[in-house]
């Protein structure tokens, strides 16, 4: 009987374009592909898991038997960005994507954004974070002006100096723009994007936070919560979500500390949904173009899980996925409508079993639900009968 369930979002790791791929600007992308013909990988764990088995890994050999279910999941949802990807997981499939302004927001929009914060603001264009950030952060420290911007996503970032703009504030700002861009413009995400240091030496910090839009319909979490079981979210889960359907959250400053509390989890949680985000993934490696950088985290990432598996509990689910793609050696900063991987182990789960390619994330959804007896949600087909033993 499996009644603690650990699942993992290793945020943008893809693996290998969908077939609308190029509607959206992706052909050709391939997150874990690509950054193994960039830089050799050595994931001996997620390979037991069967990783070669789901993803096209150069120089991985398959193993002949993975330790647990493995499979790949396509996005039925329009979009391809981290609301879209954990909203599918959850059991809500998106007809319309969010809206997206490659070209900037409407003048009116941020002239009304403007007069409600009291200041005037900079940028208004599509860029990497990191990139507008040393562009423009000199004027922003000399006129106090907030920084906005947006990517190829649904989403409204505000960047600011934390010695210019205290985070209370900045985030004060942010809740503003989410009543007038979000609430007002569907946009998905608004998004405090707070930095430190000198001019040429801008950092970004870990009190980013992120404001949502409420799903549009009841989710996995809902239903658990609702029928009295926890669901405790790690990372970025509760933003994602706006706080719905969470029982207990805590906020992570890295993709380590990440692995720290799902190790903490796997010692204290009680039955119920562990449900955690490793950003750094995408944040500072897929957006950066850093091929590198994402090579040593999936590394970094892999040790890790090896020291976790044998911590799983008879009863423990422990489930690896993704949200979406950013292969960091195509041109492109933004995310890639990818396949994501799927794993699935623990004492329950028939060990080599091949999943294929799920039609929607949702299938994981209505597997959970199905675990904990409150689905079914209203997209996904379960293929829990498929991995017990």
């Amino acid at each position: 009987m499996i009644d603690r369930v650990f699942l993992t979002v290793l945020d943008s790791v893809g693996v290998g374009e969908l077939p609308d791929a190029d509607a959206y600007g992706d052909r050709g992308s391939d997150t874990l592909g690509n950054i193994s013909r960039r830089v050799p990988l050595k994931l001996p764990t997620l390979q037991t898991l069967g990783l070669a088995h789901v993803a096209n890994v150069q120089g991985m050999s398959r193993v002949p038997t993975p330790l647990g279910a493995y499979g790949r999941m396509a996005e039925r949802s329009k979009g391809k960005d981290s609301v879209t990807g954990h909203w599918e997981i959850a059991g809500i499939v998106l007809e319309r994507a969010f809206p997206t302004f490659p070209d900037g927001f409407p003048k009116d929009v941020i002239a009304e954004f403007e007069r409600r914060i009291g200041r005037s603001t900079l940028g208004n264009y599509a860029a990497s974070g990191t990139v507008i950030i040393d562009e423009l952060g000199p004027e922003h420290i000399r006129t106090g002006s907030p920084i906005v911007y947006t990517s190829a996503d649904s989403v409204f970032q505000i960047a600011a100096h934390e010695d210019v703009i205290p985070i209370k504030e900045l985030y004060r700002i942010c809740e503003i723009a989410y009543e007038l861009v979000g609430k007002g413009m569907n946009v998905a995400r608004v998004i405090a994007r707070p930095f430190v240091g000198k001019p040429g030496a801008f950092t970004r910090t870990a009190n980013r936070h992120d404001y949502a839009l409420t799903p549009t319909e009841a989710t996995l979490l809902d239903a658990m919560t609702a029928a009295g079981h926890t669901v405790h979210a790690i990372g970025k889960i509760k933003d994602l979500f706006a706080g719905r359907g969470i029982s207990s959250s805590v906020h992570t400053t890295s993709d380590e500390d990440g692995v720290n509390e799902i190790a903490k989890a796997l010692d204290t949680a009680g039955p119920g949904l562990v449900f955690t985000n490793l950003v750094d993934f995408d944040t500072q490696y897929g957006h950066r173009n850093d091929p590198i950088g994402y090579a040593a985290n999936l590394e970094r990432f892999d040790a890790r899980l090896a020291q976790l598996l044998p911590r799983l509990r008879a009863g423990d689910l422990l489930v690896i996925t993704a949200d979406h793609g950013n292969d960091p050696t195509t041109p492109s900063t933004d995310h890639a409508r990818e396949h994501v991987p799927l794993f699935a182990v623990g004492s329950a789960v028939r060990p080599g079993t091949d999943l294929g390619v799920r039609s929607t994330f949702a299938d994981l959804g209505q597997t959970i639900a199905e675990i904990f007896g409150v689905g079914p949600l209203a997209n996904g087909t379960s293929f829990l009968r498929d991995i017990l033993r």
